[in-house]
């Protein structure tokens, strides 16, 4: 059964005032999950950048253009790969509910104004108490 966004709330404050505390402990606790992979693998796209440039180089200097064509594309995928991790990768004191892997309910995607009026309803409940 998922929690409703009342428990997620408190979750979430008890795990920053956890970091808060003792961020040496948190850290312990949350061992190495989806933010050392996604660490990991920028630092790995960027290598394969540099591996991509190496062949770009290589390609013009011996004359195979195909060797270029090759460093073109190992550089552009690895951007990709770069680009796609940087943005998974969460922020201190951000994990998923249930560990580092952990899947987060499927959330129906809203409109904008569907947004702007659950924020503007969640305001008047909290200033109605």
């Amino acid at each position: 059964m998922p929690l409703s966004e009342h428990e997620q709330r408190m979750l979430e404050q008890m795990e920053r005032a956890l970091y808060a505390e003792d961020p040496k402990f948190a850290s312990a606790l949350e061992g190495s999950g989806l933010r050392t992979y996604t660490r990991r693998r920028v630092y790995q796209a960027v290598a394969g950048f540099l591996v991509g440039i190496a062949l770009l180089m290589a390609g013009v200097i011996a004359q195979y253009p195909w060797v270029s064509v090759v460093g073109f594309l190992v550089m552009l995928g690895c951007a990709l790969l770069a680009v796609t991790g940087w943005r998974k990768a969460p922020k201190p004191g951000e994990q998923p509910v249930g560990g580092p892997h952990a899947r987060r309910p499927a959330r129906p995607k809203l409109s904008v104004m569907d947004r702007i009026e659950q924020r503007w309803q969640r305001r008047r409940d909290e200033q109605g108490r």
